[in-house]
Formats: structure tokens, C-alpha cells, sequence
């Protein structure tokens, strides 16, 4: 796997290293040994899917609070997405700077999102699906969120049109900083 920099504090992209031939190709998309050599935390406790219908839609900006903070590790497994973090740590050097990265279903490419970081998508195409894996099981009371379209973050989401979006990420809170 080739592990590389975002630019956010321990926030990664990583490609599956292939090993192609005639059949097509391998690669491997989890090694513990690999995460851990990259200086990641390597304890995943739960696997998520989420099918996404149309086009546009919004999910996010979520992250869980102490003391069930969450690392995510996200792919887009059917479809394409554009996929974007916000370091939520105060004291971090990157504190509320955000990226943003496409997912496909053809780069195969993967998102790490540590801890503290609030982590959101949109679809590009209909019928996406999204599977990631989280360290923490989710937790109701510790669940929080920001408004996608927080002006303390400025994300440019490729879509700010007919978003599909449900209430309640609609109405997630300004960032108070």
C-alpha cells in the first residue's frame, strides 16, 4: 500500500500497491503491519456501508466525541465521491483546515481520517456506495456534527445546487470558535 500525505495532521490517501497481470489485479486494502509502520493506529472495530441513491447527495460533516473519538478508514466502493476532512483539534497545526479528495470506484483510493476530525461526502454519480471502517462503535451520546456549509471552513463542495441532505445534517451547528 502506498501511503501519502495530505497536508492535514496525520490524515492520509492511500492507493492499493497492484500487482497486475492478464487477470486483472491485487492488492491489498488493510495491513496492520503496513498502518502501523506508517505510525496509524491499526485497531478497527466496525464496518459501515452506506447506499447513496442520487446523485449530490450530502453526508456529513460527522465525528464522534470523546471519549469515543473515531478514526475512519473510507472507500468508495461503487460509484464516485468527493470526499472531504476538517482537523477539529485545537492545538493542531493544521486546526480547521479541511481537504477535499475523490474516490472511485476505479483509483480505489482510500481516506484516513484520524481522530478529531469531522469527516463528510458528496456523490458525483447515482447509486454510490461507501464502506469504511471505524475504531470505535458508534455511540449515540458522543455522536456530533458541523453544517457542511460552515463559513469557518469554507469547504468547496463540487455541488452547492440540489443537494440531497437530511435534516438533521442540514441543521448540524455553526463551528464556534
Amino acid at each position: 500500500m502506498i501511503f501519502k500525505k495530505t497536508g492535514l495532521e496525520g490524515a492520509f490517501i492511500i492507493e492499493p500497491e497492484r500487482i497486475e497481470d492478464t487477470r486483472g489485479f491485487f492488492a491489498r486494502a488493510w495491513c496492520k503491519n503496513e498502518f502501523e509502520a506508517n505510525g496509524l493506529n491499526p485497531n478497527l472495530l466496525q464496518s459501515n456501508i452506506s447506499f447513496n441513491k442520487a446523485k449530490c447527495t450530502l453526508r456529513g460533516m460527522h465525528y464522534q466525541a470523546t471519549p469515543h473519538e473515531e478514526i475512519k478508514l473510507v472507500r468508495c466502493t461503487k460509484g464516485a465521491i468527493y470526499d472531504a476532512i476538517v482537523d477539529l483539534q485545537p492545538g493542531s497545526p493544521t486546526y480547521l483546515k479541511w481537504i477535499g479528495v475523490e474516490l472511485t470506484e476505479q483509483n480505489h483510493k482510500m481516506l484516513y481520517v484520524p481522530e478529531g476530525f469531522a469527516h463528510g461526502y458528496q456523490t458525483l454519480t447515482d447509486n454510490t456506495e461507501v464502506f469504511y471502517h471505524v475504531s470505535q462503535f458508534y455511540s449515540p451520546e458522543s455522536e456530533r456534527g458541523v453544517r457542511w456549509d460552515d463559513p469557518a471552513f469554507g469547504i468547496k463542495w463540487p455541488e452547492t445546487n440540489n443537494v440531497v441532505i437530511s435534516e438533521k445534517d442540514k441543521n448540524w451547528p455553526d463551528y464556534l470558535l
